[in-house]
């Protein structure tokens, strides 16, 4: 896609909300304030910001009703409204002007905007005309009616301006309620159908809160209706996050695994569009800097086309609603009250500073080389299978792609099952996996309670009995034991497979079966649940080496075309083919300590250069097979190979 959302070029934004009043900036307007602001913004090399005309501010439309409650007429509070473009749209063109010098401003400081259209949700509370309180503005007719006015007017008139990269529908505005998916899909396609009618050269963003293929807000509607979607990944909102330290691999995985399930499920790229650490009980400023430096690093590695914090500025000063109930709203900034730049800043600056020099030398990252798709499946918990199973593929230098069992099945020499339930996939789905598997492509299924029909043929293993689960299969890999959970157990006994693992008492729980041309790989558990859920486990106190499992696959799952392998699991690796005698190799360190690992690559590929980011001193040395790094804490390199 070209524009700000190209692949490979990667921005750093913030949202945006004036310094003095936050949400209420509309209307205690103060040009001088958001100049100043911008200026600050500008200065820490952040070159977007998502903005938001509040809704009641830009259409403050009121119904008079009669006494049995029916509308008479819609009016601006007490007057009609003229018969003019503006009172068409019940706009208030005072604010129009002013977001006409806001956009102004943005481009005399070199700053691209996406806007938030339909913003009546904001941090807890809404913000909707008084028209329509009490209204169900997201299915309700009338109340489409005149969003859809206000969306064209406000698209009609800022087109033209280049200060404006993208439309966002609004704010998370599935927080204002959709009865069905239908409703969520039916709302989605009329603003944003509204939107493309007046501008179809501009992107049209999602900006919306957490969507799964089974909620009533799905990425595949969004990926077929949208351009771009979105991840809001903060760690305390988000199911099975914040469980673990913000410097720590789970949490700096979160936003990177969230978006790339959201772009695999919906088909198309996703961004980081709102992300904070809420509170200064997560973390203080410097864990904060720290945990934006892995975390921001992670999404450019995996080309998610930006990382926008949640928020430009510090709002604790603040004392309206919604700030004065949300104690988590305050303290978000990555500027201070005084203005001054947090941790947040710096690392935000470095990053931008880094990619803006990457892209001069080097053009934009090529896109990662992946091994194989993770395919979810129908009832399950799919941001915990999807979590769990991309950081165990992490921690086995493995890189997965997402699919969605109801959509087109994706080209690829290896696919993964994880945590397949009872009617968790089609017959016809499983019979063209299976026609992959003949031709000569890799399976891996994991269970969690299924009734797979058939079973015997595509596994190589047959059922002697089936039991709830009260005992751990424990197992042992490498030396490392493993307790390895579901929530039923199947009792097995090979029927052609190869069995890979045995339990405590004997039993098979892991096996290979040759399938055709093609392998599947079957365990009699579920671990990805265990990783996506579990505090600690992918590294911490509880660490568990869950990813071991992947690591026996990995000679079957992993691309040919890699030219590197790393060994410790704590350090996340992504390679990106720049041609026939250039390659990038990424390296983060996903712990808060300083980490070594000896890289090992392809015969004729050597070190060139390792690229910091920052004042960062990682450093590395070519070896004979390759090279030894030692990389900073929660901190990312890349390294540049030759031929």
């Amino acid at each position: 896609m070209d524009g700000m959302f190209e692949s490979g070029k990667f921005f750093l934004g913030c949202n945006y909300w004036a310094s003095h009043a936050g949400m209420y900036m509309w209307r205690d307007w103060d040009a001088d304030v958001v100049e100043r602001d911008f200026t600050l913004i500008e200065a820490a090399k952040v070159t977007v910001l998502r903005v938001f005309p509040l809704w009641p501010d830009f259409q403050p439309l009121y119904a008079h009703r009669t006494g049995g409650g029916g509308i008479t007429e819609y009016r601006y509070k007490y007057d009609p409204l003229p018969f003019t473009e503006e009172g068409r749209a019940a706009v208030d063109p005072v604010m129009i002007e002013r977001f006409r010098w806001f956009c102004d401003c943005a481009q005399r400081h070199n700053i691209t905007f996406v806007v938030g259209l339909l913003t009546g949700w904001m941090s807890g509370e809404r913000f909707v005309p008084p028209a329509f309180d009490g209204v169900a503005v997201l299915t309700d007719p009338a109340a489409i009616r005149w969003e859809l006015r206000f969306v064209r007017y406000m698209v009609k008139h800022f087109k033209y301006h280049p200060a404006i990269g993208a439309w966002d529908l609004g704010n998370e505005c599935n927080c204002l309620g959709a009865n069905s998916a239908d409703a969520a899909y039916v709302w989605t396609a009329a603003i944003t159908n509204a939107i493309k009618l007046e501008d179809p050269t501009r992107p049209v963003v999602s900006g919306l809160h957490g969507t799964f293929p089974e909620a009533t807000w799905r990425p595949q509607d969004m990926g077929e209706l949208l351009d771009i979607q979105t991840t809001h990944p903060y760690p305390v909102f988000t199911p099975h996050c914040g469980t673990d330290p913000l410097k720590e691999m789970k949490s700096l995985m979160h936003a990177t695994a969230e978006s790339l399930m959201y772009e695999g499920v919906g088909g198309v790229p996703c961004f980081v569009e709102e992300i904070g650490t809420i509170a200064p009980t997560l973390g203080n400023e410097e864990t904060a800097g720290d945990y934006v430096r892995g975390a921001a690093f992670n999404a450019w590695v995996h080309d998610l086309r930006g990382f926008v914090w949640w928020c430009a500025h510090e709002q604790i000063h603040l004392e309206r609603t919604p700030y004065d109930w949300c104690d988590g709203e305050r303290e978000l900034g990555m500027l201070r009250v005084d203005g001054s730049k947090k941790p947040v800043g710096d690392s935000m600056t470095d990053l931008a500073a880094f990619t803006e020099k990457f892209v001069a030398d080097y053009g934009p990252l090529p896109r990662r080389i992946t091994d194989a798709v993770c395919i979810l499946s129908k009832k399950q918990d799919h941001w915990a299978v999807a979590y769990g199973a991309f950081m165990m593929a992490k921690q086995a230098g493995l890189d997965l792609t997402f699919a969605y069992v109801d959509n087109e099945l994706p080209e690829a020499e290896a696919y993964m099952l994880p945590v397949l339930g009872t009617n968790g996939i089609t017959r016809h789905t499983m019979l063209g996996l299976m026609t992959k598997v003949e031709q000569g492509a890799t399976l891996y299924i994991s269970v969690n309670n299924i009734t797979m029909s058939p079973f015997d043929q595509y596994t190589g293993f047959t059922v002697l009995g089936r039991e709830r689960r009260i005992n751990a299969d424990s197992v042992t890999i490498n030396g490392e034991r493993l307790d390895l959970w579901s929530e039923m157990k199947l009792n097995l006994a090979s029927v052609g497979s190869e069995v890979l693992l045995e339990n405590q008492k004997g039993e098979p729980v892991f096996g290979r079966y040759k399938y055709g041309k093609g392998k599947v790989y079957f365990l009699n558990n579920a671990p990805e649940l265990a990783a996506g859920t579990r505090a600690q486990v992918i590294s911490g106190e509880c660490y568990t080496p869950y990813h071991l499992i992947y690591g026996m696959m990995a000679k079957d799952m992993q691309n040919p075309m890699k030219a590197a392998a790393k060994t410790s699991p704590f350090i996340s690796i992504t390679e990106h083919d720049a041609g026939e005698r250039r390659r990038f190799v990424t390296l983060l360190n996903c712990r808060p300590e300083t980490l070594s690992d000896s890289i090992t690559l392809s015969d004729g590929w050597k070190l060139e250069k390792l690229l910091n980011v920052g004042a960062d001193k990682s450093v590395a040395a070519a070896t004979e097979k390759g090279f030894d790094i030692t990389l900073s804490p929660d901190t990312g390199a890349v390294a540049v190979l030759c031929k």
